[in-house]
């Protein structure tokens, strides 16, 4: 029983960790309650999430398709690249977003990973044509 509360207590404390996260985002409550109910699925998700409120760093055991939580971050922050020139835009600076970002990206590739394997090889933002 007390072993039953403990994990109560952690899930509790994580669910208001990405409520929190999502609000220092700007997104509404509703946003951080939709990821909370799709990380709270997925147990790779809850050890990642975990970790990362522990140390503020991606643990990157977990993988989707090939893809960890840091290979989701780089392809947003290089994906939004050429809004440089609008930083209040970009997802770049403001961390909490990018953090929600990638853990949604995650949630949505556990459901359907190939509408993201083709994006992430591809869509680096760069305007080079090869």
């Amino acid at each position: 029983m007390e072993q039953q509360t403990e994990l109560d207590k952690a899930l509790t404390t994580l669910q208001n960790f990405i409520y929190s996260l999502a609000a220092q985002a700007g997104r509404e409550d509703t946003c951080g309650e939709k990821l909370w109910q799709g990380i709270r699925q997925s147990e790779g998700l809850l050890r990642e999430l975990a970790y990362y409120h522990d140390y503020g760093a991606f643990l990157c055991q977990y993988k989707v398709a090939g893809y960890t939580l840091a290979d989701v971050l780089v392809w947003q922050v290089d994906h939004f690249k050429l809004y440089m020139d609008r930083p209040d835009e970009m997802n770049r600076y403001r961390q909490p977003r990018l953090v929600l970002s990638a853990f949604d990206t995650m949630v949505r590739m556990e459901q359907n990973p190939e509408q993201f394997i083709d994006k992430m090889r591809y869509e680096t933002g760069q305007d080079i044509i090869e």
